[in-house]
C-alpha cells in the first residue's frame, strides 16, 4: 500500500518527490522563481514600451471627469439633485519635484503592471512546485484553486481601481485644513495611492482560497466563523478605514464586499467540512 501511495506522488517528470534531498527541493524552486520572474520582466518590458496608453489611459485616468465611475457619480448626482456625489470633476494638478521622478516612476509602475498581469502565472508556477506532493484528486482541486485566485486577484485589482480609487482621490484631493494652502499633489504620492489601494484590494479577495485551505487543514470551521461573525464585521470595519480615506462612504463601499466575502467563505467552508465528514 505504501509503494502505491508514493506512485500517486510522482511528477510529470516521473520524479519522486519523497527521493528529492532539500537542495533538490531549491534547485527546482529557484527555476520556478527564476521562470516567473522572466514572464513579469516580460510584460513590464511591454507595459514600458506602451506608456502612452499604461498612463493615459489607465493610471491617469481615474482622476479625470470622463472616467466610467465619475460619470456614474455624476450622472446619479444630476439624476437626484445631489450634487456632493459628482466627484472627480475638478482637474486633479500633479507635479514632480525630482530630476529623475518620471524616469522612475516610469519604470516602478511597468514593474507593477508585469506584476499583475503575470499573476496567474507566478500561481501556475507555484503549482508545478507543489503538484508532486499532491494525489490525484488532489490536484484536480488545485488546477480549479489556480483559477480561483486568479479571478478573484484581478476581481478585488478591479474593485479598487474602478471604485475605492477615484472616491479616494475625490476625498483626498479636495480636502484642506485651511483654505491657505492648495492642494498640489506629487506624482509618486499618486501612483503610491493608486497602486496600493488594487493592491490591497486583490489580496483582500483571495480571502474564500484561504478559508477553504485552512478549513481543509481544520483550522477554520464554519461554525468558528458563524461564531465570530460580530468580531469579523468590526475587522471589516477596520480594513476598510485602513483601506480608504476616512470618509464613511468610502469604507462602506470596500466594507460590503468584504462583508459577502465573508459569507460567501462561510459556504465554503462548510462545504469542505462537509465532505471531509
Amino acid at each position: 500500500m505504501k509503494k502505491s501511495s508514493k506512485s500517486k506522488r510522482i511528477s510529470s517528470s516521473d520524479e519522486n518527490l519523497d527521493e528529492m534531498s532539500f537542495f533538490d527541493h531549491l534547485e527546482a524552486l529557484r527555476w520556478h522563481i527564476l521562470r516567473s520572474v522572466v514572464v513579469v520582466i516580460i510584460f513590464a518590458i511591454v507595459a514600458f514600451i506602451f506608456k502612452s496608453f499604461v498612463f493615459d489611459s489607465v493610471i491617469l485616468a481615474p482622476k479625470e471627469s470622463y472616467f466610467p465611475t465619475n460619470r456614474f457619480f455624476c450622472h446619479f448626482a444630476e439624476k437626484f439633485n445631489k450634487d456632493i456625489l459628482c466627484i472627480n470633476q475638478n482637474p486633479l494638478k500633479l507635479i514632480n519635484i525630482k530630476i529623475t521622478g518620471q524616469f522612475v516612476i516610469h519604470i516602478t509602475i511597468s514593474l507593477i503592471a508585469g506584476l499583475i498581469i503575470a499573476f496567474p502565472y507566478i500561481i501556475f508556477e507555484l503549482w508545478k512546485f507543489i503538484k508532486p506532493a499532491l494525489f490525484k484528486n488532489e490536484r484536480k482541486t488545485a488546477r480549479f484553486s489556480i483559477f480561483m485566485i486568479s479571478l478573484l486577484f484581478f476581481m478585488g485589482v478591479l474593485l479598487g481601481y474602478y471604485l475605492i480609487v477615484p472616491i479616494s482621490l475625490n476625498f483626498l484631493s479636495n480636502y484642506i485644513v485651511s483654505s491657505a494652502i492648495e492642494n498640489t499633489i506629487n506624482l509618486r504620492s499618486y501612483i503610491t495611492t493608486l497602486s496600493s489601494i488594487c493592491f490591497a484590494s486583490g489580496i483582500i479577495f483571495e480571502l474564500p482560497v484561504i478559508t477553504y485551505f485552512l478549513s481543509k487543514l481544520g483550522l477554520v470551521t464554519p461554525d468558528v466563523m458563524k461564531k465570530f461573525r460580530r468580531h469579523a464585521i468590526v475587522v471589516i470595519l477596520i480594513l476598510s478605514s485602513i483601506l480608504t480615506p476616512p470618509d464613511m462612504v468610502s469604507q462602506f463601499l470596500i466594507a460590503i464586499p468584504l462583508f459577502l466575502l465573508y459569507e460567501i467563505s462561510i459556504k465554503i467552508s462548510a462545504r469542505v467540512v462537509k465532505k471531509i465528514e
